[in-house]
């Protein structure tokens, strides 16, 4: 037997932040050293963090990193165990992310990344240049400091693998897993058994068992071992890295780190016998012809044997029960989480949220409530980090610290109900005791005196005072009325977040919370600059109907049994009058059901669909139910005003990523924001196509005065029809 012992790790890493960076990653080498393993692997680009972005273009971040390795190499930390640590190296004139593989205090050999990731919320090529020589290793020279403080002047630097006398390992970099062609098979035919995967993977809802199905893949039918290492929590941006640092056998998860958590180190420990990969290569016949014709792989000669031999007092690891969370369960961790990353490192003393007893500023409120009961898990637990942390944003005094998520609720967040005359009760009612449930701080104001105000000052000016659109006004009068009221809950929640920490004596301000989710942002379905205006947004790429889920999940498990009740109200803005026939509905006002939202968002984003497209394929998915002329109906309202309403993408709240359909403008979705609303050519190719489906409908029912009247026009949606309109529609 040769049995090995292996260590990989979620880090939670701050871009930047080299100090905390380099403790951390010492913290956990020195947690793997303690459990006794001989390698250890760290996430992407960990010394620097993962989400430096344009900082990797300076050379004070590579200076930077540079200076931390020296820093972790001149001491006792690598003695004895393989370490596979990230950063950012410069070679020649070209910039690369490599992982440097180190051991005894030197540095055995840099991997660069040869595959980046350059698609969704990735840029890798922006700042990267890709390794592209496979043939040999180079000689790198080490900086001089580097150079002087190790007693080593040049490494190997390319793409190849590290054979020790007992084995050989070898690095994957996160995207090259995913790649049609990847590293790993081409190095297990080299003799490769370790796999070290170092990642920067972000968290998405139902993403988690699409990266575990490639570490299962990656072995099962080539044996071998892979450890995955990843980041945790949010280093920066928009982004959650989630963890669930792994270690696969042959097919077979033995050891999976958490997804979600507090934690700042998370150290996974595995104890395998590498027989096990051995005994699987040999047993296959079309493996063993292929590593016969193999092409070589470059390696560097360790004569250090890392496996021990067989010894019943040490324990295998045997395959696990994998653990995935459900998309409620993520709603509810992987934001809470990122929160508490935010408050604790933006210097904020906690959070204010208008609530408005509605669905997605309820599923805020229960989001700050999950992460406050997670902080008191974790303090319970007796994590030393979250406590300090805790006890600084509750200024908490003489020694006392969170025992409980209501009491600490009531320090660090401030609800407002900003109340109008076209409020009702209920919503009134909801909010009030969602936020006792969940503990916050509860304000009811009424905007009712600011509103008459502006309209007061308007009708000075102007000598007019705009009405609602049921008591008799126009549309444009109806929206501008409308948007009064959102626009002030802005203004008063940025005050109230700065002045009642002041009022109450409580040191530092409070970052505001937007409500507005996924759907609306790609309908547009919200007020530029209204109370969707905040600081961050927790769940502005999650989905209506995750979202509607999360509540009935959370009124649960969470205790806050006022969710469900908010859950099944409809939903309503209540910036319209409440009349006895007549009450604002969400999915009236936009002519479209969330349902249909979440379509139309996918096909547009993940099927990169076009209108014509679009159209085609909703005649397929809806034509049992729907006529091509009422799907070409559905398709242009919802192109009408997504790109009306485009332009406020540009000014969304930076919002936690969940969703892969997002219309967030910054970074995931990079789209213009003025377009020609009409759609004139597109919307004329639909329209001929509706006319050709109409055409042979008629032809296969043998109606030949129809098919004759159609095809001259006659009864069908005209060009000119889908073409005529107001041109300043978008305006």
């Amino acid at each position: 037997m040769r049995l090995l012992k292996v260590a990989t790790c979620n880090l939670n890493q701050w871009a930047m932040e080299f100090d905390s960076n380099t403790n951390q990653i010492k913290h956990s080498i020195s947690k793997a050293k303690q459990a006794g393993a001989v390698i250890r692997l760290g996430p992407e680009l960990e010394i620097s963090g993962y989400g430096c972005e344009d900082h990797f273009l300076e050379l004070d971040t590579i200076n930077h990193s540079w200076e931390c390795l020296k820093d972790i190499l001149v001491g006792d930390w690598t003695d004895g165990i393989v370490c596979s640590i990230g950063m950012p190296i410069i070679k020649g004139s070209e910039r690369y992310n490599c992982q440097v593989l180190c051991f005894n205090r030197k540095i055995i050999m840099i991997r660069p990344k040869m595959w980046l990731a350059n698609d969704g919320n990735y840029r890798e090529l922006r700042w990267f240049t890709a390794w592209k020589q496979r043939d040999q290793l180079d000689d790198f020279q080490l900086p001089l400091h580097v150079s002087q403080a190790l007693d080593q002047k040049s490494v190997p630097f390319g793409y190849g693998f590290v054979k020790f006398q007992d084995t050989a390992i070898a690095a994957e970099v996160c995207e090259e897993l995913f790649t049609p062609s990847p590293p790993h098979a081409e190095l297990a035919l080299n003799g490769v058994e370790v796999f070290m995967n170092a990642s920067g993977s972000h968290h998405q809802l139902r993403k988690l068992d699409v990266r575990l199905r490639a570490f299962i893949g990656a072995t099962h039918t080539r044996g071998g071992v892979y450890m995955y290492s990843n980041h945790q929590g949010c280093d920066g941006g928009r982004l959650y890295y989630d963890g669930c640092a792994s270690v696969v056998v042959n097919g077979d998860v033995v050891a999976q780190g958490s997804q979600f958590s507090l934690n700042d180190v998370e150290v996974v420990v595995a104890q395998i016998d590498l027989d096990v990969v051995a005994s699987l290569r040999g047993s296959l016949s079309s493996f063993q012809e292929q590593a016969s014709c193999k092409v070589k792989v470059p390696s560097v000669d360790i004569p250090y044997n890392l496996c021990l031999p067989f010894d019943l007092r040490i324990r295998l690891s045997v395959p696990l029960q994998i653990k995935y969370h459900s998309p409620e369960e993520e709603i509810a961790f992987g934001p809470g989480c990122w929160l508490w990353d935010y408050l604790r490192r933006s210097g904020a003393s906690g959070f204010l949220l208008p609530l408005s007893g509605g669905a997605d500023s309820s599923s805020v409120a229960a989001i700050v409530g999950c992460m406050c009961q997670l902080v008191v898990k974790e303090i319970a637990k007796g994590d030393e980090q979250v406590k300090a942390d805790a006890i600084r944003i509750g200024n908490y005094k003489d020694g006392q610290y969170p025992t409980d998520s209501r009491e600490f609720a009531k320090r660090i967040f401030y609800t407002v109900f900003m109340g109008s005359e076209n409020s009702s009760d209920m919503t009134r009612s909801r909010a009030k005791v969602l936020a006792d449930e969940i503990g916050s701080w509860h304000l009811d104001v009424s905007i009712d005196g600011v509103v008459s105000a502006l309209l007061s000052l308007f009708q000075t000016l102007t000598g007019k005072r705009p009405r609602y659109k049921v008591d008799g006004g126009s549309n444009v009068e109806n929206l501008s009325l409308q948007n009064i009221q959102a626009r002030i809950r802005m203004v008063l929640a940025y005050m109230l977040a700065l002045l009642l920490p002041w009022v109450h004596n409580k040191p530092g301000f409070y970052l505001v919370l937007g409500s507005s989710n996924v759907d609306e942002g790609l309908r547009g379905y919200l007020t530029k600059y209204d109370c969707s205006s905040a600081d961050i947004n927790p769940i502005g790429s999650i989905s209506k109907q995750d979202l509607r889920a999360f509540l009935r999940w959370a009124a649960i498990h969470l205790g806050y049994t006022s969710l469900a009740d908010i859950e099944a109200a409809p939903p309503t803005a209540e910036l319209e009058p409440i009349r006895s026939n007549y009450s604002q509905l969400d999915e009236v006002d936009m002519g479209m059901t969330y349902e249909e939202l979440s379509v139309y968002g996918r096909l547009r984003k993940i099927f990169r669909c076009g209108p014509v497209s679009m159209f085609q394929n909703l005649c397929y998915r809806w034509g049992a139910r729907l006529t091509p002329s009422q799907v070409a109906e559905k398709v242009k309202h919802f192109f009408k005003y997504y790109s009306i309403n485009r332009h406020k993408m540009t000014t969304l709240t930076p919002s936690y990523h969940a969703e892969s359909y997002s219309p967030e403008d910054n970074r995931f979705d990079l789209r213009q924001f003025l377009y020609n609303t009409r759609w004139p050519y597109q919307f004329q190719k639909i329209d001929e196509l509706v006319r050709e489906l109409d055409v042979k409908d008629v032809q296969e029912s043998g109606n030949h005065e129809t098919v004759a009247a159609l095809s001259n026009g006659v009864g069908g949606m005209g060009v000119a029809a889908a073409g005529s309109g107001n041109p300043n529609v978008g305006i």
